[in-house]
């Protein structure tokens, strides 16, 4: 340390200090002391008409300085809380995007839609209130899913929105597609239900406000993936502020992956109610709170059919889905299950035609929008596991169709019949460091050895890829002083540690050690550019922009470093953090220059934020065949992220995303009462989580293949894994369950699930 290092170096991450000496700056920790209190009350109800809404009590209650409803909103003005992604149907119409305001006028949708804002001295005293508030509802019919909602004569949920559908999306060649199944020797067809889940995040969401009077400004510091999107959305679409009166900030953040993204009502009705009362005010999402209020994501009907010809070679995908969006539409939603999908639903193989059809649709459950993957973990469960089943089905082993059909070097990059183009890959190697990683070779000995003791083994194989996306809104500002490099990114960490690869990106490229190098985030007063955190994407977007901003340094100061030096700028060389004159020993360091004249450089992204990381997972369980319980006992993933900054962390991030997956696969579903729209696992009580008992040792393997599409070389990791997890699981389970007659069990994959399914095949 305290020298300049090249990228690749595992150092460990500089913010951990903080966190782990209790100095993070987490938004509901640094909310002033005499803060007013914000409670909302939330409707019971999964559909309902608001017929009357009565504060009054509410007010007269000790210490209350406010109660709001819908009413105070269309009063003000305040406007809706929009979509940014869309979709569009095959005539061109956009999807529809009913009225969503931050608290509904006329109707609540789902269970925890807000129908009050109260707002008092204490906490206790806003409960207190909260009881006190009247509400007259007109309880209706509810849809719970898909199918209800989009059943001849079922109750709308918006009133303009005709039989609930909220787009009708299609991608591939529908001719070509159904020509390749006419002429297949094999089709293998499966259908699945991906659940719905839940983010529980060891942060929930919080806000708090200030209101400067001298400046007219309020300031909102809240939990976010990025607040320059809400921010401007909060000031262009919804309260109609100039915005150099409203301020975001966001500090650290415990956790994010996806539901901090959006646009939300809490953090919007308290920058309005703290203009409107000229006050700050301050709000946490409590545990029980969080499931009614933060966006779910998942909640997927799909129909596949997998093409073959007679040699085993793919032909075509057909995908007939159906996606639950929930009661509104969510700030990226429209593109979460659909593009999502169609993005990864090739693999790594090379398959000729493709075809995907979604219904998309509204209920009275919460919104859906992205989690970790954002639409592909489903997807790759699909292919994965239709591809595991026409192996089967036509006397081949997983292993065996899998590399029959995988891309080559020589087809990169590959345009995928869905439409996207994979940017570099070596699936071949890849699939090989896999295997030989998880000794596949000694698989059926620790079969037996598993089936001698009463169980049974299984292995399960998951390819998978993940696209990047995001916002590349991102201008980058490096600041050098006589002591230290400040460098401004429009992106977000919640975790992931950015303090650190970003360092490691402007120390290599200035010659400066990390220690000298402080990364600023999440204000938009100074750092009004920038498209938050979100698609696996902030290496790529902030980490090529601060490399070209410090190519701006660079050129900087040559020239002041000329001046100094007296000597023209075409004479001075720079590196390892210092300009000299060539062939002379004069020279001065970056810092010390700066310590006279502190200078500046900035850039914009100017690279394609795609690229396709690609991965295979091959996983081992056991199942006790008398409970169902599943143990995963062995997982390897090898993963090709392109040029990689830190192997620590990038070890770190693809842990993460296998539990997270393997969650998904074994464990996680939220569950609504499909009569009422009651949310059935709204705690976690009810919403079971992957603990340390659950997770094998993880083992990882890396390769390389760069990124054409920037000139680093960086792809994503974060979602990649997570994007693979549950079909590994599910492929090893179903291997494991196969000689007993069980062709398919739906995630999550849970011991009475397994146990049913043994029970149901053995008649």
């Amino acid at each position: 340390m305290n020298a300049p290092l090249p990228l690749g170096q595992p150092i460990t991450r500089r913010e951990d200090r903080r966190f782990l000496t209790g100095r993070g700056r987490y938004a509901d920790n640094t909310a002033p002391a005499g803060s007013l209190a914000v409670l909302f009350v939330r409707s019971p109800h999964a559909h309902a008409r608001l017929r009357a809404i009565d504060t009054a009590s509410a007010l007269a209650a000790p210490g209350v300085v406010a109660v709001y409803t819908a009413a105070d909103l269309v009063a003000d003005r305040v406007g809706h809380l929009p979509a940014i992604s869309e979709i569009k149907d095959a005539a061109g119409n956009r999807h529809r995007e009913p009225r969503h305001m931050p608290m509904p006028p006329d109707k609540v949708r789902h269970v925890g839609d807000i129908v009050a804002m109260v707002v008092a001295g204490t906490l206790d005293q806003a409960r207190d209130a909260a009881e006190l508030v009247e509400v007259d509802y007109q309880t209706l019919p509810a849809v719970v899913t898909v199918a209800q909602a989009l059943a001849p004569g079922a109750p709308l949920v918006h009133d303009d929105v005709p039989g609930n559908l909220m787009c009708r999306w299609e991608r591939g060649d529908a001719d070509r597609t159904d020509a390749a199944f006419a002429a297949a020797a094999h089709v293998t067809t499966l259908a699945i239900r991906s659940p719905r889940q839940v983010v529980h995040y060891l942060e929930t969401r919080a806000a708090w406000s200030s209101w400067d009077a001298a400046e007219d400004l309020v300031t909102v510091t809240f939990s976010s993936q990025g607040v320059q999107i809400p921010h401007r959305l909060m000031c262009e679409r919804v309260l109609d502020l100039p915005k150099d009166k409203l301020r975001l900030v966001t500090e650290d953040v415990g956790g994010g992956f996806g539901p901090k993204y959006p646009i939300y009502p809490e953090p919007t009705l308290i920058a309005w109610a703290t203009r409107k009362l000229g006050c700050g005010m301050r709000w946490v999402c409590e545990r029980g709170e969080l499931a009614q209020s933060d966006s779910h994501a998942r909640d997927l009907v799909a129909t596949g059919e997998l093409a073959l010809d007679a040699d085993g070679r793919f032909l075509a995908v057909r995908v007939r889905a159906e996606a639950n969006f929930g009661a509104y539409v969510s700030m990226f939603a429209p593109s979460i299950p659909t593009t999502g999908l169609a993005k990864v639903i090739s693999g790594l193989y090379r398959i000729p035609a493709i075809r995907v059809d979604f219904d998309c649709a509204f209920t009275n459950t919460v919104p859906v929008d992205a989690i970790r993957g954002a639409g592909k973990p489903e997807a790759l469960l699909l292919l994965e596991r239709m591809i595991d089943i026409a192996a089967h089905e036509t006397g081949r082993s997983p292993a065996e169709l899998r590399r029959l059909n995988l891309l080559g070097p020589g087809d990169m990059p590959y345009k995928a019949a869905s439409g996207y183009t994979y940017d570099a890959a070596d699936c071949a190697r890849l699939f090989d460091t896999a295997l030989e990683a998880a000794d596949a070779e000694g698989f059926a000995a620790r079969r037996a050895a598993s089936e001698a003791a009463g169980r049974r083994r299984g292995l399960g194989i998951g390819c998978h890829l993940h696209g990047t996306g995001g916002i590349a809104d991102e201008h980058a500002v490096v600041d050098v002083t006589g002591d230290r490099v400040v460098a401004r990114v429009g992106t977000q960490s919640q975790g992931q540690g950015h303090e650190t690869v970003f360092a490691q990106v402007l120390g290599a490229a200035l010659g400066v050690p990390v220690e000298r190098i402080e990364i600023r985030q999440g204000d938009t007063r100074s750092i009004p550019h920038g498209g938050g955190t979100g698609g696996s994407s902030s290496t790529i977007i902030s980490g090529t922009t601060l490399r070209r901003a410090a190519d701006v340094v660079i050129e900087r100061g040559r020239e002041l470093a000329a001046e100094r030096l007296e000597t023209a700028p075409a004479d001075i060389d720079y590196r390892e953090g210092t300009f000299e004159v060539v062939g002379t020993d004069r020279r001065i360091g970056l810092l010390e220059l700066a310590a006279e004249k502190p200078f500046s450089g900035d850039a914009l992204f100017g690279d394609k934020i795609d690229s396709f990381p690609t991965g295979v997972m091959v996983c081992e369980v056991e199942v006790d065949p008398e409970t169902g319980a599943v143990r995963v006992d062995r997982l390897v993933e090898a993963a090709d992220c392109g040029v990689v900054v830190n192997p620590r962390l990038l070890a770190g991030q693809i842990h993460g995303g296998i539990v997270h997956g393997l969650g998904n696969a074994l464990m996680e579903e939220a569950i609504y009462d499909e009569e009422t729209g009651q949310l059935l696992s709204g705690t976690l009580m009810d919403y079971a989580l992957p603990r340390a008992e659950d997770a094998p040792s993880l083992a990882v393997e890396t390769i390389a293949t760069p990124s054409p599409n920037n000139f680093m070389g960086f792809k994503g990791v974060g979602e990649l894994p997570t994007n693979g997890a549950p079909a590994a699981i599910a492929n090893a389970v179903l291997d494991a369950l196969r000689p007993l007659g069980v062709r398919h069990i739906d995630l999550p994959l849970s011991s009475h699930k397994v146990w049913q399914a043994i029970r149901a095949a053995a008649g």
